[in-house]
């Protein structure tokens, strides 16, 4: 069994090793076909530039600004997620009350829900609370078909030992829903990172991975942009850790 999963970590190692030499050939392609290496420069040049930026320290103040908003979307998102979720399996009548609201918040543009923010409250607050926004949807779905899935016969269990309280939410329910969960949040990393960044580009966040693509846009530094997403590629790929994390202390509690 173990010889198993270390043959597929393997190979999910190499494919996603192949995968980022392929994006990196498609990049090289689209240049020469669009023979424009100021749009689509090498390769190396993105390389280059990625490097560079890793040795700046401000760059790491603008990872930190960004992340900071991502993790102040997801701990909210996470909270009114589980909660609604929670409530929408079980009760069908808040599943079909809240649904249309959860549609509009899965549908709405972007950039129309950015204006929206923009004109009701500060602009420093408008990547947390549209991150938010959209975070929420993906969440909550994802727990309310945790919870609906759950074994009727455990339910039966905690129902025997007294009613539905937080602590059993925490201790029974969530460990259960720990599989929903993981992929919910898998999910939410790296869509919510691209909301962020892209939120601090429309309102100009300053300090932020957003404005600085803006930055790089502006003067035609398009080796730069790719770099930016390469760093933003590997902040998915480190924070999605966590969803593990949280499964497994989850796993312990049930």
């Amino acid at each position: 069994m173990t010889s198993i999963l270390k043959r597929n970590r393997i190979k999910d190692t190499v494919s996603f090793i192949l995968g980022i030499l392929l994006l990196g050939f498609l990049i090289q392609f689209a240049g020469s076909l669009k023979g424009d290496r100021l749009v689509f420069p090498g390769v190396p040049e993105i390389l280059k530039a990625f490097f560079r930026m890793l040795g700046r320290p401000e760059t790491y103040r603008l990872i930190l600004t960004s992340m900071k908003h991502l993790i102040q979307s997801l701990a909210v998102a996470s909270v009114i997620g589980i909660f609604v979720g929670i409530l929408e399996g079980y009760s069908d009548l808040v599943r079909s009350l809240l649904k249309p609201f959860m549609i509009f918040l899965r549908s709405i543009p972007m950039i129309v829900m950015v204006v929206i923010i923009m004109v009701l409250t500060k602009y420093t607050r408008v990547p947390i609370i549209a991150t938010t926004l959209f975070l929420i949807p993906l969440i909550s779905e994802a727990v309310c078909e945790g919870y609906r899935n759950l074994d009727p016969n455990l339910i039966d269990v905690y129902r025997l030992n007294g009613s539905f309280s937080m602590y059993v939410m925490t201790h029974v329910h969530l460990p259960l829903m720990a599989g929903y969960l993981k992929q919910a949040y898998i999910s939410s990393v790296g869509m919510g990172l691209k909301l962020v960044v892209s939120t601090e580009y429309l309102v100009q966040t300053r300090n932020s991975l957003g404005k600085a693509v803006y930055s790089s846009s502006y003067f035609n530094e398009y080796e730069e942009i790719y770099a930016y997403a390469l760093i933003m590629i590997a902040l998915v790929l480190i924070v999605s850790w966590i969803p593990a994390l949280i499964t497994k202390v989850f796993r312990r509690k049930a």
